[in-house]
């Protein structure tokens, strides 16, 4: 399964997701509207193949704090990870590329004080997102299957 996850990991852009995460659905749904070549490929960090990413990169798979994107091969989380898809989306979210001229650890420091409280702040779900017909091109499930 290492083996696949590389390969996997080499062949697309992968954003992880958590699926149970009100603003962490809105921001899967936010990139399906505005990444409009589906670049990245969405994954539920608690769907089978999103625990073998996390395994692979040897990150936690229980109390997921992070979002994770994996661009080029390359793993980036937290206030990084979030530029770097803003970076893709073209104007005007490519402008938060400002935000690196802040120095990483108050960006990440700001970023982790939302992720660590963002159940208290914006609740859990119990509904998952689930590709659609409209949709499905943003998911990897989807991509792997097709391929």
């Amino acid at each position: 399964m290492e083996h696949k996850i590389a390969a996997i990991n080499q062949q697309y852009d992968i954003i992880l997701f958590d699926a149970v995460c009100v603003i962490c659905n809105g921001w899967a749904n936010f990139l399906i509207k505005y990444d409009k070549h589906a670049k990245f490929k969405l994954v539920s960090a608690q769907s089978a193949l999103g625990e073998e990413i996390l395994k692979y990169y040897a990150m936690p798979t229980e109390h997921y704090t992070t979002i994770v994107v994996i661009k080029d091969g390359q793993l980036y989380t937290e206030s990084t990870a979030l530029l770097k898809v803003m970076q893709h989306l073209g104007l005007p979210f490519s402008l938060m590329n400002s935000g690196y001229f802040m120095p990483r650890f108050i960006r990440d420091f700001l970023y982790r004080r939302i992720a660590l409280n963002r159940y208290q702040l914006f609740g859990t779900t119990t509904h998952c997102l689930i590709p659609s017909a409209e949709n499905r091109q943003h998911f990897l499930d989807h991509a792997i299957r097709e391929s």
